[in-house]
Formats: C-alpha cells, sequence, structure tokens
C-alpha cells in the first residue's frame, strides 16, 4: 500500500493547529486523507459536521463539486500553504467555487447542516434522472439491510445504480463495482458517480469486463443482482471470481424467481432468505398508490 505523505506526526500537528484556532471537538472530528484516491469527501462531508481533510495538490475543481453538491453553507478553515502554522483563514464554501488546490496541506470544513445520521434509503429525487428507473426508497431501505454492507466490504452490484451508490456511502473503505449493460444507464451511473463525489466506484460495461479486470480490482465478497435473463452466467462468473460470494438477487419476473432454486441448487449456493416486498402510499388524492412488488433472494455456498 502507497505511503500517505501524512503520517501520525503531521496528522498531530494540524490537529493541534486547528485546534488552537477553532472551537472544534476533536472527539467528534472526522479525519480524511484524500490522497488515498478511493476515498469519498463528499459523503463524508454530508455526514459529519467537521471534517478535517488532507489533501494533495491536483484538485482544481474540489470547491466547485462540494458546491454541486448542494454544500455551499459549509464553512472552509484553512491557511497559506502547506505548513501547520501563520494566519488562519475563513470562508464560506460557496465564495470559493472558482479556488483549487495546488499543494499538499490540509483544511477545516464545517457543515452546520450535516446529517449526521445516513438516512438509508435515499429519496428518488436525490439520484440523477436519465435512463434508469429507481425502485422506491423503502424497498431500497430493505435491499441495503439483506445485503448488509460493512464499512471495508467489496461488493458488485449489477444492474443496481441507486443500491450502488448507497453502498458506496456505506462501504467507504472498501469498493464498489457497478455493472451495466446499456450504455444510457452507464451515463446515469456515472453522473451519479459525480453527483455524489464517490471515488470508491467502478463502472464496467458486463461481467465478461469485469472478469477482466479482475486483477486491477479488489475482489467483491457480495453481490447484488437486478435479474435479468442473464443471471446464469452472472452468478457462475462471479462465483469464478470468488467461490465464497453471497448474494442478494432482486426480481419482478416470476419465471426468474421459480428458476432460482435450481439455478441455486446447480452452483452449490443455499438460499438463506426469500421475501417478498409491497409498498403501497396514500398519495394527496387519498387514493392508493402501489409500487412493484419484488421477490428478495439471498444466497451463499
Amino acid at each position: 500500500m502507497e505511503q500517505s505523505m501524512f503520517n501520525n506526526e503531521a496528522i498531530l500537528s494540524w490537529l493541534r493547529y486547528f485546534s488552537s484556532n477553532v472551537e472544534i471537538n476533536l472527539a467528534k472530528l472526522r479525519i480524511l486523507d484524500i490522497t488515498d484516491k478511493n476515498k469519498n469527501l463528499i459523503p463524508a462531508i454530508m455526514t459529519n459536521r467537521a471534517v478535517l481533510v488532507f489533501t494533495d495538490a491536483g484538485h482544481p475543481d474540489i470547491f466547485y463539486e462540494m458546491w454541486n453538491a448542494e454544500l455551499g453553507d459549509c464553512e472552509i478553515w484553512y491557511n497559506e500553504g502547506s505548513d501547520p502554522d501563520g494566519p488562519i483563514k475563513h470562508d464560506k464554501l460557496s465564495d470559493m467555487i472558482d479556488r483549487g488546490i495546488n499543494a499538499s496541506a490540509a483544511m477545516l470544513v464545517i457543515n452546520p447542516n450535516a446529517a449526521t445520521n445516513y438516512q438509508v434509503g435515499l429519496e428518488n429525487s436525490r439520484f440523477s434522472s436519465g435512463s434508469v428507473q429507481y425502485c422506491c426508497q423503502e424497498v431500497r431501505a430493505i435491499l441495503l439491510n439483506k445485503l448488509n454492507p460493512g464499512y471495508q466490504d467489496n461488493i458488485c452490484i449489477i444492474s443496481g445504480e441507486s443500491i450502488a451508490v448507497e453502498t458506496a456511502m456505506i462501504a467507504a473503505e472498501g469498493s464498489v463495482i457497478a455493472v451495466e449493460y446499456d450504455t444510457r444507464d452507464r451515463n446515469t451511473m456515472k453522473e451519479n458517480v459525480v453527483k455524489f463525489g464517490l471515488n470508491n466506484v467502478t463502472i464496467v460495461e458486463s461481467v465478461d469486463a469485469l472478469r477482466v479486470m479482475m486483477d486491477k480490482l479488489p475482489i467483491p465478497e457480495l453481490a447484488f443482482i437486478v435479474a435479468s435473463p442473464r443471471i446464469d452466467i452472472e452468478i457462475k462468473t462471479l462465483l469464478d471470481i470468488n467461490p465464497a460470494m453471497e448474494f442478494v438477487i432482486y426480481t419482478l419476473d416470476f419465471d426468474i424467481l421459480t428458476s432460482l432454486p435450481s439455478l441455486f441448487k446447480q452452483n452449490g449456493l443455499e438460499r438463506t432468505e426469500a421475501i417478498h416486498v409491497q409498498v403501497a402510499r396514500v398519495n394527496s388524492k387519498k387514493l392508493t398508490e402501489p409500487f412493484p412488488a419484488p421477490w428478495i433472494i439471498s444466497g451463499r455456498r
């Protein structure tokens, strides 16, 4: 693993500098080193009131990207230079969108509007509009519960764009491989990656492409699949990559649902759970508005 330029001594020096100049509670401070390229800055700021960010040169659009993610009310504390000394400055992020970072340094980001409890099951309006038909947020919350991604997990998501976004936020020290067959869906996924500032997502065009790229990617331990007629080859490919892969499968297709027991048996998988989810809301006209009712099947060897 590449060594960060910010070792323990440097981090302690910056902590002393900011604690001497800003009223912050160090016990509640989130420390994030984005010189490690797969770290997600924007989700960290969204969910923490104070984030100490260590960065290197080469981030010309960092403040614009934060502003575009509706973080314009954040306050940035910083100094000129790469060392923790000298006068400290602070500005609203909305006043810094044209600035970049051209040297290694640290900055303190204060977000007064942080959602300190992460909301599982984001509203669909938060995602990029495009070719994707997103499942309702309540179903997505259940899917994430069944997938149960850990902070450092590596996960493969097939045709599940909003699941890939939320999983990448939760698995902040892990990685997400998003398989998107359709060009339009890949473009929508790319828009979501930019919109949510996700640096731990790799988008690939097929499971065949995934197989070729695996020597350059972390091996996933979990897989979420929106079932299609390709599910047989998808399961076989993922088990070739990791024989201990665990699966969560989403389907609205009755034929695929009834084929899963045989498919699991062929691949040495045991079904661990099967649930049917139905969600309906009462709309403004006091009428019941139903949503698609998927089956969620979990399995592992």
